[in-house]
This record gives structure tokens, C-alpha cells and sequence, in this order.
């Protein structure tokens, strides 16, 4: 899960202020002295940790805190919204040109991701009916341009090249009149990489940049290198002017720093973070919510979304009734692991569920072996088994799992799995029955 350590010691430092009646200022400070070291262990810059530390502490031994009737969920509230403004405020979004095509030049070292990220890039804009072209300035990494002509053809996209003989300059020039005469709406230039920031690099990209003049100058970055991410972000924007960033690997074991630290930094926000190696996987960066998913509080916003871009409305609502009913059953569970499949990595959800206990469904992520073996533990049951799975007793245990090949223990798996989905449903439709009598959104596959 995004940030899983950093949040564990997070929830867990503030964690002992919620219950307390009344907060002293050596409280704070306990509590403070954790979330520093917590900040500090995910490569957080030093500057940045010490500035927020600061600011979070005046604000909680003021008296709005220290007069209040919970002041342990004041500081929680606190620590949210500097968390938010650390990392932008609000979500920043491309600067399309008033008068197509809008250019934007990526740019990133070598090994951060930057010609899958065009693609993925790419695929987005395309969901928003944009029509992008990408360039292939990368002339030296060998296959450099077969990989961009590749990820093109995966995302559909058209990719321009003139080889890796021709100047890259000439190339980026060449694709900005290609782009205009062919109805090109946005043009993604992908640039070369080094293995470190160089001065031959530098010059390159800043040579490309005046001659195309490109609405955005996006930095592709990898956040499992942590504090060094932060340096490379400094040094190419100190340099050529970047105007966003571009996470990679934020679902991997990042420890956070870099998306906490890049914007106090360099004053320049995150655009988009990747949260897998799929091409559907660029979302847009929400300060706001990431800062929300980081203290345990979820991230509903962003479930909703990709449900209503994943989920058949259909089946959606034959499912809700089941819910309702209480006749949700172990074929709907086999649907529904299907359609989740299609929202992305199980823990991921469950870290956009307020107080989700993520640990408890951790297992739950499924790839088609272990469908398979799923349909067939639940192709072995009943009826009645799969309508009451309560009544599976150890000799039915050992009957399902005979006659699907697999274990007891297997079985006994899939049943635990069965009820931590059930109590997943049955939250979200608590939560929105909520919504409705706050006068909000439900959810729209409920």
C-alpha cells in the first residue's frame, strides 16, 4: 500500500492523543517527536520535517486545540492540512494551449520510468479526447525508440521518429509541424536519460525546449529513491524550469520522502503519480487525498472515480440489492473479485476506505491462478453452502476441498476472505447511506 510504513508510525504517533480529554504541551511534544522521527526515517528532507514540525506544533498548543472538547482530532486535523499544503494544496493540472498543439517535454534520468510514463501519459489524454502524438528524441539508449513505438502501439498512439541518426532538436522541430498538419492535439516529447544529472544532458533538453517552447516541462521521477529524488527534481528545475513532477513507483516500497519533500523544495507541485505498471495506472495527484489516505482517513473521492470507470452499472445494481438483503453469496463474491480486478491492487482500495483495516484483507489481492482456484473451491460447494456459508463445518471443509483439488487450509482461506468482503460491502453501504442524509453523493454502483 502507498506509504504503508510511514502511515503505520503516523496513525499510530497520533493515535495516543485521540482518547486523552484534555492534551498538555508535553503531549504534543511526545506525539511531535514521533512524527519527526516517522518523517525523517521515510527520507523526508531535514529542512522540510523541521518547517512542519514547527508550524504543526504552534497551531496544536494554540488555544483552538487546547480549549477544545477533542483536542487529540484536532491535532489528527492539523497534521492533515499542513500534510496538504506540504504537498500543494490542491490538485495542479496540465496547462493545455489555447491554440493546439499543447507540447509537453518530458524529461527524468535513466531507470525512472520516463518513456512508459509517456504512455501511460498518453493513455490518459486520450481518455480526455485528446489526440497525442509522441516523439522519439531519446537517440542513444539502445531500442530506446522501439520501446516508445511499442508503448504507442499499446496505448494507441502514433509515434513520430526519424531514426537515431538526426539531430534531436531537428527531430522535436520536425514533429511540431508533423503534429499541426496532422491534427495532433498534444505532442509528448520523450528525451533522453543519463545515469546522472550531466552538462551535455542539460544543454540537450534545454536546446529542445527553446526550440519547441513547450507548455509543460514534466519530471519523471522515481519515489523509491527517496531523498534523491529531491536532489535530481532541484537540479533540473534550477536548470531548465520544470513546471510539474511526475511520481513513478509510489506503489512500490516508497518511504514517502519524495512526494512530501519535492514541492517545498522546488515549489514545483506533482502532477500525476503511477500507482502500477499498467497504462491505466497515471492518476492525477490529489494533495488532499493522498494526505487523507496517509492517516488512515481514506480517500473516497478517487473510489468513486474509478468505479465509475471500472464497475458495470448493471451488475452494480443487482449487487446492491443483494447487499441490502442480506443474499450476498459466494457467486457474487467470484463477480465481484472480478470486477475489483479491474479497479487495481486490492490493498490499494482499501487504503481510500476510512478505517478500513487494511491488514486484514491483505491476502486479497488475485491474479487468475488464484481465480481459478477460487471458482473451483466454490464450484465444489452446494447450493446451500454457497447461500449459508456458515453451515461449512470441518467435514464439509474436507468434502470442498477434495473436490476442488486444493486444501482445507485453502477452503479455509477463501472463507475468511468471503467475510472481510462482506463487512468491505456492508461499509459501503453504510457509507452511503450517510452521504445521502448529509444531502452528498452516493456511491455509483450503489
Amino acid at each position: 500500500m502507498v506509504f504503508e510504513s510511514l502511515s503505520e508510525k503516523l496513525q499510530n504517533a497520533l493515535g495516543k492523543l485521540k482518547g486523552k480529554g484534555k492534551l498538555s504541551e508535553k503531549d504534543v511534544d511526545l506525539a511531535m517527536r514521533e512524527v519527526r522521527l516517522a518523517l525523517l526515517e521515510a527520507d523526508v528532507n531535514f529542512k522540510v520535517v523541521k518547517d512542519f514540525i514547527k508550524t504543526v506544533k504552534e497551531r496544536a498548543i494554540g488555544s483552538e486545540v487546547m480549549e477544545s472538547l477533542t483536542p487529540g482530532q484536532q491535532v489528527i486535523k492539523i497534521v492533515n492540512e499542513e500534510l496538504t499544503n506540504l504537498m500543494g494544496k490542491s490538485e495542479a493540472k496540465l496547462n493545455f494551449s489555447s491554440t493546439p498543439p499543447t507540447v509537453i517535454l518530458m524529461c527524468g534520468l535513466q531507470g525512472a520510468g520516463k518513456t512508459t510514463t509517456t504512455g501511460k501519459l498518453a493513455f490518459n489524454l486520450k481518455k480526455q479526447n485528446k489526440r497525442p502524438l509522441l516523439v522519439a528524441c531519446d537517440i542513444y539508449r539502445p531500442a530506446a525508440i522501439k520501446q516508445l513505438e511499442v508503448v504507442g502501439e499499446k496505448v494507441g498512439a502514433p509515434v513520430f521518429t526519424m531514426g537515431d541518426k538526426i539531430n534531436p532538436v531537428d527531430i522535436a522541430k520536425a514533429a511540431l509541424e508533423h503534429g499541426k498538419k496532422h491534427g495532433n492535439d498534444v505532442i509528448i516529447i520523450d528525451t533522453a536519460g543519463r545515469l546522472h544529472i550531466d552538462e551535455e544532458l542539460m544543454i540537450e533538453i534545454k536546446n529542445i525546449h527553446e526550440a519547441v517552447k513547450p507548455n509543460e516541462v514534466l519530471l519523471v521521477l522515481d519515489a523509491m529513491t527517496g531523498q534523491d529524488a529531491v536532489n535530481v527534481a532541484d537540479s533540473f528545475n534550477q536548470r531548465l524550469g520544470i513546471t510539474g513532477v511526475i511520481l513513478t513507483k509510489l506503489d512500490g516500497d516508497a518511504r514517502g520522502g519524495a512526494a512530501l519533500s519535492i514541492r517545498a523544495v522546488t515549489e514545483k507541485p506533482i502532477k500525476f503519480a503511477a500507482m502500477g505498471e499498467k497504462f491505466d495506472q497515471l492518476e492525477p495527484f490529489h494533495p488532499d487525498r493522498m494526505a487523507s489516505r496517509i492517516l488512515g482517513m481514506g480517500d473516497v473521492l478517487s473510489l468513486i472515480e474509478k468505479a465509475q470507470a471500472n464497475i458495470d452499472a448493471k451488475k452494480a445494481m443487482e449487487l446492491e440489492q443483494k447487499i441490502r438483503s442480506q443474499q450476498f453469496s459466494f457467486d457474487d463474491f467470484l463477480d465481484q473479485l472480478d470486477q475489483m480486478k479491474n479497479l487495481g491492487p486490492i490493498d490499494q482500495l482499501l487504503g481510500m476506505i476510512p478505517g478500513m483495516n487494511s491488514k486484514a484483507l491483505k491476502g486479497l489481492d488475485v491474479n487468475e491462478k488464484d481465480i481459478n482456484r477460487i471458482k473451483a473451491i466454490i464450484q465444489s460447494m452446494t447450493k446451500k453452502e454457497k447461500d449459508n456459508p456458515d453451515i461449512i463445518d470441518s467435514s464439509r471443509r474436507k468434502r470442498i476441498a477434495q473436490g476442488s483439488g486444493t486444501t482445507v487450509q485453502d477452503v479455509n482461506k477463501i472463507l475468511k476472505q468471503f467475510k472481510e468482503t462482506k463487512k468491505m460491502m456492508k461499509r459501503f453501504t453504510d457509507m452511503e447511506k450517510t452521504m445521502k442524509k448529509k444531502g452528498k453523493f452516493g456511491f455509483p454502483f450503489f
